[in-house]
């Protein structure tokens, strides 16, 4: 929502797809002195606030500096709204908000500092150049918790600030709004390089977008033209000159707001980028926020998958359901006595709406062994008295996870002609990403020629090798 006040026009009232007229009477010099009178001051970047509140006055002025016309926007804070990546925050990576003007980066972004201050007990420093995460005034706005604020005297100075919170507050989390010069674009690099988790936001609607601003493209790695030698050329089967991430990537994820409850993640910015590079469109994960506030999850690559691996002509067989059901709603698991990477893995594999639990607190059931069952240890008691729903394996093997996954959300075992096919898109990917020959399992020629056509649809090489029943498909590089 904005109050619009232009001199000589009528005022306006501006929500999300419409307009409002608030009056007919014109704008006059005096309504906006009434205004800019009752507001904090104005600085470099034309921005003033109320204090002890989240919302944002900017100026429009003539050519003498004076106030023509005024951006009256309401801000405010509102809890729940990071529930919807609350998983990827806790992982301690670097994260980068992108988004249009006024899709919610910077309520994200404050909701992100309380949660992670107040919820996680960590050292979270807020670099607030416009005083648009934490308010205008002295005291921040309650909306960051135990977040602590640094102004930013002038706009220029930005990158500066965000240095010093790390030399001089030894902070755990920095929050930045709006990177945007190469200068902070640089020190953001810095921060993340001395193992301070950087959440932060950027003008840009996709990673895309990203990587075709020259200024911020390092933010994801940067791009660089580079010139191969005659035999790595053929060997690739590419043209001479080619495009390679240059760097790192500053940031380990990136998150799209593309509208205020739906959401793409990259999780692995440093893979996509190479994978964009060479020709593989992105493929992030989409999350949206339901009227009931569940949090689903959808995996467009995952769904298109079967449209490539299906064959041509009346062979085709017909599709089948995906693993991923973005009807679940995401669901916390707290291993007990049960290898966390174990059931990382199986969550990874099945593509189930659900991650491991830091905590017993956050979770929504306990997953423990029979043998742990028998002894009754002290956490299960707690698990029982908190009311938390309990799943026991006979094991602590993948198979058992898995079964245990496939059984709470409904998925079905993956036939042989579905597991070959995975394999191959992720041989394809590493293909993609070290420009190496990966060699398959063995496999029936009906499988193998369903391997062909996927890979044929990647533009890569491939050929089968071996003698029945060991015969199988080795993928190149173009």
């Amino acid at each position: 929502l904005e109050v619009v006040l232009d001199l000589g026009r009528k005022p306006e009232a501006r929500f999300p797809g419409r307009v409002i007229s608030l009056g007919e009477d014109y704008v006059a010099p005096e309504d906006l002195r009434h205004v800019t009178s009752r507001v904090g001051a104005f600085g470099k970047d034309n921005r003033a606030g109320i204090e002890r509140t989240l919302h944002r006055i900017s100026a429009i002025r003539n050519r003498q500096g004076e106030v023509i016309g005024l951006t009256c926007r309401v801000g405010r804070a509102v809890v729940g709204t990071v529930d919807i990546v609350r998983d990827v925050i806790e992982l301690g990576k670097s994260i980068l908000l992108v988004g249009r003007p006024g899709v919610g980066k910077t309520t994200l972004l404050r909701e992100a500092a309380r949660v992670l201050a107040d919820e996680f007990d960590k050292r979270v420093v807020v670099v607030d150049t416009s005083n648009e995460i934490a308010g205008d005034g002295d005291i921040p706005h309650p909306g960051i918790g135990a977040a602590r604020r640094m102004q930013v005297p002038h706009p220029e100075l930005q990158h500066a600030v965000m240095i010093e919170a790390v030399e001089n507050h030894m902070p755990e989390v920095i929050v930045i709004d709006e990177i945007g010069t190469e200068a902070e674009a640089l020190a953001a690099r810095t921060i993340a390089e001395r193992g301070v988790q950087l959440i932060a936001t950027a003008h840009g609607n996709t990673l895309d977008n990203l990587l075709q601003n020259p200024t911020l493209s390092d933010l994801v790695g940067g791009i660089q033209a580079v010139t191969l030698s005659d035999e790595e050329a053929r060997r690739r089967g590419t043209q001479k000159t080619v495009l390679e991430r240059k760097a790192p990537a500053t940031f380990d994820v990136v998150i799209e707001i593309q509208e205020k409850d739906r959401l793409a993640v990259h999780h692995d910015v440093a893979t996509v980028v190479d994978r964009f590079l060479r020709g593989a469109p992105p493929r992030p994960e989409t999350r949206i926020r339901t009227v009931e506030g569940e949090v689903q999850i959808e995996a467009p690559a995952a769904a298109a998958r079967v449209d490539r691996w299906a064959p041509q002509g009346p062979m085709a067989p017909p599709p089948s359901e995906d693993a991923t059901r973005p009807g679940h709603k995401v669901t916390r698991i707290y291993p007990y006595a049960v290898s966390r990477d174990r059931l990382e893995r199986a969550i990874r594999e099945l593509r189930v709406p659900a991650y491991v639990a830091d905590n017993l607190a956050d979770a929504d059931m306990v997953l423990t062994l029979k043998s742990q069952e028998r002894r009754q240890p002290k956490k299960l008691h707690e698990a029982v008295a908190r009311g938390k729903t309990m799943h026991i394996l006979k094991s602590n093997t993948v198979n058992q996870i898995q079964a245990f996954l496939r059984g709470i959300f409904d998925v079905e075992d993956m036939d042989e002609q579905e597991v070959a096919l995975r394999e191959v898109e992720e041989a394809i990917n590493e293909v993609l990403t070290t420009t190496q020959p990966v060699e398959l399992s063995s496999q029936n020629s009906y499988i193998r020629r369903l391997q062909h056509q996927l890979i044929q649809r990647y533009g890569l090489a491939s050929e089968s090798r071996g003698e029945d029943p060991f015969r199988r498909v080795v993928i190149f590089p173009r």
